[in-house]
């Protein structure tokens, strides 16, 4: 279905939708937005552009005296069966005018009533448009866009309007109402291309998010400040840290971990994806080929990849922490290591063509190079008795 609702295709049900929206406010990221609605992260972001990122005002208070999609439902089955009026209205709990004024008014002439297009009929009825300040007031317009073109920010008009006519109501306009005209085309005020004004610069509006805000992806994660302190000194081997290297449109992926102390590297196959199911079997696995004496700790960022982490901690006898958000260098051995391994798979290629054997092998000749840190040691080298015992 794409039935046109303030300037754009919606492809998500109207009701649904503003679950959506009231998601992204809160301040989740599209995939949480999605989840309690059952819809691709796709579908909320192709809605999210054509929306300029912002919230569509209608639709946000249908609440009360409106009938549900539920109800919708119910009416539509039992009006397929030939229910009554006051049969449909004592199953739905209303009253039979009720039923009566909803197949007249979001019924189509000549199709059978159903649940999904009286819902859109209703809600855009419900919704109750008006024009926006900025479109009808074109002198506050001039002086906004003016404003706008002198790198002013919405606030920093809305503000200086309120000085300069404390008395004129009518050239008053809210920070809110700025962006809205600007983000929202069908609202008909300001250009789109006056975003690229704005300090930002973006074409889409985007959630403030505050310190904090963002769900953990990993569950009762470890930080990296409780890890042992004997670890930075990276005197006794057997603390890894541990990536991902992602394929052509995120559909593959290998596996990095890279011991601290003498940089020994071990890639991971993963054929079937990396999801947390997917990574938590093949690094258990691969950890559980190493000794236990080294098998300390394994340090991660805190990609979704390592939601079950606590079967891998359990299973393969190893403490696992997370990395702070956005701070690669605390697992700075690692991020260069990945920088090596691009050597073997380029960015953009497909990395499921490569089969376990393939890794293996590249591994090997990575381990075997001499390196510098190591005053020019090969990694095999150092690790190779500990790996016999």
């Amino acid at each position: 279905m794409g039935v046109d609702m303030a300037g754009y295709s919606i492809f998500i049900r109207s009701d649904l939708l503003q679950v959506f929206w009231a998601g992204m406010q809160a301040g989740e990221f599209i995939t949480g937005a999605v989840a309690p609605i059952g819809t691709s992260r796709r579908t909320g972001r192709r809605v999210l552009l054509e929306a300029g990122g912002v919230r569509p005002r209608r639709g946000r208070a249908l609440k009360g005296r409106c009938l549900s999609f539920a109800q919708r439902e119910e009416i539509a089955v039992l009006r397929a069966q030939g229910q009554s009026l006051r049969q449909i209205a004592a199953v739905i709990g209303t009253s039979p005018s009720t039923v009566s004024r909803e197949l007249k008014r979001n019924s189509q002439p000549g199709v059978p009533y159903r649940a999904t297009t009286a819902h859109v009929m209703a809600y855009e009825r419900a919704s109750r448009p008006k024009s926006a300040k900025l479109h009808m007031n074109l002198v506050l317009r001039a002086k906004v866009e003016a404003d706008l073109k002198k790198k002013y920010s919405p606030e920093q008009i809305s503000g200086r309007l309120r000085r300069q006519f404390p008395d004129d109501l009518e050239m008053r306009v809210s920070t809110e109402t700025i962006y809205q005209s600007l983000y929202v085309q069908s609202r008909g005020a300001l250009k789109r291309d006056l975003t690229a004004c704005l300090r930002t610069g973006r074409a889409v509006r985007r959630p403030c998010r505050k310190a904090g805000q963002r769900k953990n992806r990993v569950p009762d994660m470890i930080n990296i400040s409780e890890r042992p302190k004997e670890v930075e000194d990276r005197a006794v081997p057997g603390d890894w840290e541990g990536d991902l290297i992602i394929g052509k449109g995120n559909l593959s992926a290998i596996g990095t971990l890279v011991e601290r102390s003498t940089n020994y590297t071990m890639l991971i196959h993963l054929p079937d994806g990396y999801k947390a199911e997917q990574m938590r079997d093949a690094l258990t696995a691969k950890i559980k080929t190493l000794p236990e004496a080294l098998r300390h700790s394994l340090t991660w960022d805190q990609g979704a990849e390592m939601m079950d982490w606590k079967t891998v901690k359990m299973d393969a006898d190893i403490e696992i922490y997370f990395c702070d958000p956005h701070s690669p260098w605390q697992r700075g051995i690692n991020e260069n290591t990945n920088g090596l391994l691009r050597q073997y798979f380029p960015k953009g290629t497909d990395l499921s063509v490569h089969s376990e054997a393939d890794l293996d092998w590249v591994a090997a000749e990575l381990n075997d190079r001499p390196r510098k840190r190591l005053g020019f040691q090969k990694p095999i080298e150092l690790i190779e008795n500990l790996l016999l015992q």
